[in-house]
């Protein structure tokens, strides 16, 4: 029986008009051919008729192809003029059929012309070698039809895979842009966050001691001054060495910092008030591999923001040990702030992004309240 898909099949126009210019040349050759220098008679009138029905119903071998083929196998045990249009149906049920289905077809169009030849024999081949024949030319059309459904079924194969490797590549250039995006989002935070707390400690003293000398305020209009331009010009190397065709020492921009600059780092926090005391037994932090220079410094250097942001006065105590093949430990901790956090304060996103960035250095971040303290500790390995 013909699937419900056949009624959705829609062939295109020209591939009707070639079918149907096919068959009625083939049915009328096969006319010419079989009454050339014989007397017209009776079946002369059932050939043309038979010729005529199986021209008309061979279009419908494209949508219909099982149900078509069936009533074109019929008259082709009538009439020799139904032959073509029915070895034309047996090729589409082998193409568009399971194969069992083309091959009940092409037994059915055997038998077909077994009965055929039967009571209208050819003259020019006997019996036998007629059926072999027949045989033969089914066997041709199912094997033909069979490979073109399996050729068929191969090109919507590769073309359903090209268009999910194509749908899979979107994927991965949207999950691309998407790291690329918190990466950047990181490396923003962690500069900028801490910048800018300086400049907000600086601010604030100019804003809560309009009293001070108006030397002290011009110091302070100068920190935050050149707070501002430094800040304005670690964003734009962020910036710079995050982009993929731009080198991480590229022209103009400076190397990000690492562990030895956490004194530095320590310095400023001082400067701005904040009591830090600072204990580093680390050995060769020079030769720290630049994956652990840099996640050390960005620990040390959110320990020092999130102070200053949420227990302002409170002191800082950062000791930094290990070396390599043991690993580098690093522990910040400060005092708890006497005052609850005022309302829209940060929600700890800063120390999401940290957790992230030593885990994929192969480390271990903590940071817990205990004992009136925050600390924030972190593991990371050290290639020896």
């Amino acid at each position: 029986m013909d699937s419900p898909e056949d009624c959705e099949h829609r062939p295109s126009a020209a591939a009707v008009a070639t079918l149907t210019a096919v068959s009625g040349v083939l049915v009328a050759g096969t006319i010419v051919g079989w009454w050339t220098g014989r007397g017209l008679g009776p079946l002369f009138a059932l050939d043309l008729v038979a010729g005529a029905l199986s021209w008309a119903l061979t279009p419908l071998t494209l949508w219909r192809p099982v149900t078509a083929t069936a009533v074109l196998t019929a008259l082709a045990a009538v009439s020799p003029a139904a032959t073509p249009p029915a070895t034309i149906g047996a090729v589409q049920v082998a193409r568009r059929r399971r194969f069992p289905v083309g091959i009940a077809a092409a037994v059915g169009g055997i038998a077909a012309h077994a009965i055929q030849g039967l009571w209208r024999p050819n003259g020019g081949v006997s019996y036998g070698w007629w059926l072999v024949l027949i045989t033969v030319g089914y066997g041709a059309l199912l094997g033909w039809g069979a490979w073109a459904q399996a050729r068929e079924a191969l090109i919507r194969s590769l073309r359903e895979r090209a268009r999910r490797a194509e749908a899979e590549q979107g994927r991965r250039v949207a999950e691309a842009r998407m790291l690329e995006r918190r990466k950047i989002a990181r490396e923003m935070h962690d500069v900028l966050a801490h910048r800018l707390s300086l400049l907000a400690t600086f601010a604030g003293a100019m804003e809560y001691r309009p009293d001070s000398s108006p030397e002290q305020l011009s110091r302070a209009a100068g920190v935050v001054r050149s707070g501002v331009h430094q800040a304005l010009e670690e964003l734009r190397e962020v910036i710079s060495l995050l982009r993929d065709d731009a080198p991480e020492d590229g022209d103009g921009a400076r190397p990000q910092p690492v562990l030895t600059d956490v004194p530095r780092l320590v310095e400023e926090s001082r400067a701005a008030g904040t009591e830090v005391q600072l204990r580093d037994t680390v050995a060769e932090a020079a030769e720290a591999p630049p994956a652990v220079a840099r996640t050390a410094y960005r620990v040390v250097q959110e320990g020092l923001t999130n102070a200053r942001k949420h227990a302002a006065g409170q002191p800082v105590r950062v000791a930094l040990r290990g070396g390599p093949g043991e690993g580098l430990e690093i522990d910040v901790r400060n005092g708890l702030s006497p005052r609850p956090p005022a309302p829209g304060r940060s929600g700890g996103a800063g120390l999401v992004g940290l957790t992230e960035r030593v885990h994929l250095a192969g480390g271990r971040l903590d940071h817990q309240e205990a004992g009136g303290e925050f600390r924030l500790h972190a593991l990371i390995p050290w290639p020896s």
